[in-house]
This record gives C-alpha cells, sequence and structure tokens, in this order.
C-alpha cells in the first residue's frame, strides 16, 4: 500500500478503536450452537452486550436493534421472546428516586449459567473419555499378569463417581428448573468425589429441601453435614432418623 492508503487504512482503524470495543466471551462464539441457539440469536445477544458495555444502554429498543440488525422489528421480537422464555435472558426493573423514573435492563446470569453448565459437562465427559481410555490400556496388563478375563481388572476409583455426579446433575436441573451453575457442579462433584455420600443420600436430601421449600444448596449442604455427624448412611437411616427427631429425640 501506498502513503496515502496507508494514512486511510490507519484513520478507519483509529475511528473503529475510538467508538470502543466490546468484550464477548469465546464461549458464546464457540458453543451456541451446542446451547441450540442459532446464529442470528447469537448475534442478537452479542449485539445486547455491546449496547450495555459501548453505548451504554441497558434496553435497547426493537428500534435501535432493527438498525444494527437489519433485522424486522417482528422476527427480532420473536428472538427476544424465545431467549427470555428459554432462560438466556431476563429484564429487571428498577426505579431511580432521585430522578423518579422506571427503568429495565437485560439480565444475561441465564446465558453465563448456561455456559457455564455446558462447559463443566463438557470438562467431565473429557475426563470421563480419558479414564476410559486408561482404562482400556491397563485391561491387557491385567489378562497377562494371569488374572486372565474372569477376574475384572479394577478399573478407575473415579469413573463410577463421575458417571454418578452427572446423572445427579440431571436430576438437580429438573428439581431447579434450570440448568446448574459451574459452582453448583462443582458442589455436587465435592459431595461426591470428597465428602464419599452415596448417591441415595444425597437424592433424599434434595427430597428434604423440597419438602421444606428450600430448594438450595446450602440447605441441602446442612442436611447432609447433620446427617454424617448422626452417621446417617441410606434411606433407613434416614426415616429413623426423621422420626426420632419427629418424636423430639426419643
Amino acid at each position: 500500500m501506498d502513503g496515502k492508503t496507508w494514512s486511510t487504512w490507519s484513520e478507519g482503524v483509529s475511528f473503529g478503536l475510538e467508538n470502543g470495543m466490546a468484550v464477548i466471551p469465546y464461549a458464546l462464539l464457540k458453543y451456541y450452537r451446542k446451547l441450540n441457539l442459532s446464529g442470528s440469536e447469537a448475534m442478537l445477544l452479542i449485539h445486547l452486550l455491546s449496547f450495555r458495555q459501548v453505548e451504554g444502554i441497558e434496553f435497547p429498543s426493537l428500534e435501535e436493534l432493527q438498525v444494527v440488525t437489519g433485522r424486522s422489528i417482528s422476527v427480532l421480537a420473536g428472538e427476544l421472546q424465545k431467549l427470555m422464555k428459554e432462560g438466556f435472558i431476563s429484564i429487571d426493573g428498577d426505579n431511580d428516586e432521585l430522578r423518579d423514573i422506571h427503568y429495565e435492563r437485560y439480565n444475561f446470569s441465564g446465558l453465563y449459567g448456561k455456559l457455564g453448565a455446558y462447559l463443566a459437562t463438557a470438562v467431565q465427559e473429557n475426563e470421563q473419555d480419558k479414564d476410559k481410555g486408561a482404562y482400556a490400556t491397563s485391561a491387557p496388563r491385567v489378562a497377562a499378569s494371569g488374572g486372565g478375563f474372569g477376574t475384572p481388572p479394577t478399573s478407575p476409583s473415579s469413573l463410577g463417581d463421575k458417571e454418578e455426579s452427572r446423572n445427579l446433575f440431571s436430576i438437580f436441573e429438573k428439581e431447579f428448573g434450570r440448568p446448574l451453575s459451574p459452582m453448583e457442579c462443582e458442589t455436587i462433584s465435592s459431595w461426591v468425589d470428597q465428602d464419599r455420600y452415596p448417591e441415595e443420600l444425597i437424592l433424599l436430601a434434595l427430597k428434604e429441601s423440597v419438602f421444606a421449600g428450600k430448594v438450595h444448596f446450602r440447605y441441602i449442604d446442612r442436611i447432609l453435614l447433620e446427617w454424617a455427624r448422626n452417621r446417617v448412611k441410606n434411606a433407613q437411616d434416614v426415616k429413623t432418623y426423621t422420626q426420632k427427631f419427629r418424636n423430639g429425640g426419643r
């Protein structure tokens, strides 16, 4: 490029940088199809994030979205409705008491929660595949050492735990009515891998929290800790402990 072309190019770059830059989660760009989002829906989310970060507009109008997307208002309204229905975004309302106005903004916690849950599941599946590979590699050695096929080789102890925790993830998500956050997934994994709580006991604690109307992880964790202190290890122990508790310790 000659000097004039370079000058024009640099001016264009400078103008673009002066207009600001938006930070977009790479996981959204890479995995939006895994979340059953279309390209236009993912792009709409990117525009909403950009409006907030660059323009300072937390609740852009359909007309403003139409300008940047080039799509009809009816189509945009349908996509926004779908994103809200499926829990990717929600709308928060608040009041500015000083100026006596009510305003609304888009909440993206649902999107981040879904991305986090997918990434957590992907990591677990990757670890499970590695464990299966290790198992397949070690199996012939067991047979060669005289154990034979009649004696099952010892599989990695964590493999069953990972499958167990994955089943728990699905059950918890069903009871909570939403995808689990990465921290919640980590809590369940900790119950299984570190605390060694049986799956049966974890599900009973979840059931107790549902009956009590306190479906949140801290309450479930307190139930499990209480049972562990009182050596409650299975369904029969839970039944006995609950009856004893309700009878005032008698």
